[in-house]
């Protein structure tokens, strides 16, 4: 009876181990760098990523964390710019609110950006990893 009882004390503390160490599995995020692609550069810094399309730019505070098949739902801010001159004390619209939704493979990134407020879909763009992209700024 002792035997079975303390057979079933170990197995417990066997099994509460092995949950602890499939929640303690350390999360993943975005690798920092350049990522690019058509109309499209982004430059993720210390887990914070700052974008810059044609005519926009946009940022994204961290952490930026990819689940297991590698996707991503993340909060940023979206800015529209505007060709000409700007005033020197002009420092343009604090932007909007926007998600920035996709998949990475480390290499390769799929990325939809998606403004909040609206939910105006701003466009899907193809990323990758070592690319500077490739973009057109207003004039």
């Amino acid at each position: 009876m002792r035997r079975k009882t303390m057979l079933l004390i170990v197995s417990a503390f066997v099994g509460l181990g092995f949950v602890g160490m499939v929640q303690a599995k350390k999360s993943r995020t975005i690798a920092n760098g350049n990522w690019g692609g058509q109309h499209i550069q982004m430059t993720i810094t210390n887990g914070s990523a700052r974008i810059e399309y044609d005519c926009a730019n946009g940022s994204i505070s961290g952490p930026l964390k990819i689940d297991s098949r590698g996707r991503f739902e993340l909060r940023g801010t979206h800015n529209v710019e505007r060709g000409g001159p700007a005033r020197i004390d002009d420092n343009g619209p604090a932007g909007e609110p926007a998600k920035y939704a996709g998949w990475t493979d480390g290499k390769k990134m799929k990325l939809t950006v998606t403004l909040v407020n609206s939910k105006t879909e701003i466009g899907t763009f193809e990323l990758t990893r070592g690319n500077m992209g490739r973009i057109f700024k207003c004039r």
